[in-house]
């Protein structure tokens, strides 16, 4: 009996997935028209960046700080202080900032998008839309989408200047590293790739971000149950999709031997 449950869950999992790739599809020929709602997205992009601020630095603070405390002394054993800084710099800009930024954002505004939008569906509104000749696509999910992906780059750049500031704090007065030394060995082993591939990434975790939410929300079915299950389910599917595009991406942008720590030598 559990069995055949479990592979019913997961039948429906993979026929929810499949519905948001369609969904994405739609939100990009619907972009190319340029059929855009500002009202709405000024709305989403307010709930999406000043409202997820101060979450966002609180964690990339705390997060810098317990990677200088683990990389410092080990660096200092070694010789290497005077790179500590610039190792934090690249380990938040690559990777850090952008995911963890992304999993605050899919935990607070994905869950957030299936629910507005499941319980819409639950409650016949997407019908009512539908009736007055409104695309939800168009009304709903396309605002969404251009919120995550405007907001999420800046607060991932927020993110790492203050996850840089956490680094630095606890570098100069826990293991004596001059500020100037942290900040000079941060410029010169980070290159603009680094802060582009950045923004690339939270750029397009933005977008799995507000699609996967949208599409789990446009699929619910069984009333508030459905709507609790769906926004657990958007939460998981949204982090597991970014963990495996993060993946994909440090592939396609970092492969092959690093230069960072030669340059900076």
């Amino acid at each position: 009996m559990s069995e055949t449950t479990s592979k019913s869950s997961l039948g429906a999992w993979g026929q929810r997935l499949l519905a948001a790739i369609f969904l994405g599809g739609q939100v990009l020929v619907h972009l190319l028209r340029i059929r855009i709602h500002w009202r709405n997205t000024k709305e989403q992009m307010a709930a999406v960046g000043p409202d997820s601020l101060f979450i966002a630095l609180l964690t990339a603070i705390f997060v810098g700080a317990v990677f200088t405390i683990q990389v410092a002394r080990e660096f200092i054993n070694f010789g290497a202080g005077n790179f500590v800084g610039g190792v934090l710099a690249v380990a938040l800009t690559r990777e850090l900032s952008p995911v963890l930024t992304a999993v605050i954002l899919a935990g607070r505004v994905g869950s957030a998008f299936a629910a507005e939008i499941g319980t819409m569906r639950v409650t016949e509104q997407i019908d009512a839309l539908l009736m007055l000749r409104t695309d939800p696509i168009d009304y709903l999910v396309i605002p969404r989408v251009l919120a995550c992906c405007i907001m999420l780059p800046i607060l991932t750049l927020l993110s790492l200047v203050t996850g840089l500031l956490g680094g630095m704090l606890i570098a100069t007065n826990l293991y004596g590293i001059a500020d100037t030394v942290f900040l000079d060995s941060a410029r010169n082993l980070l290159g603009l790739w680094d802060i582009l591939s950045a923004m690339i990434k939270a750029f397009c975790f933005g977008i799995l971000i507000a699609v996967i939410g949208c599409s789990w929300g446009l699929t619910t079915t069984g009333g508030a149950k459905g709507v609790g299950q769906s926004t657990t389910t958007a939460v998981v599917t949204a982090l597991l999709i970014i963990f495996v595009s993060n993946f994909f991406l440090s592939w396609l942008m970092f492969q092959g031997p690093g230069s960072a720590l030669i340059k900076g030598m």
